[in-house]
């Protein structure tokens, strides 16, 4: 038998919050780098 599924509006507990802050932070940070990186290397080289 499958076990019911989880109410979605849970408070999720706070470590798995800032887990996905951190995580979205990061891909946020990495987009942003490489964002410029992109357009260093199209204007400069």
């Amino acid at each position: 038998m499958a076990p019911a599924p989880r109410d979605p509006d849970a408070p999720r507990p706070p470590l798995v919050r800032r887990l996905g802050w951190f995580v979205a932070i990061w891909v946020m940070s990495v987009l942003v780098l490489g964002t410029v990186a992109w357009v260093i290397r199209l204007f400069i080289v």
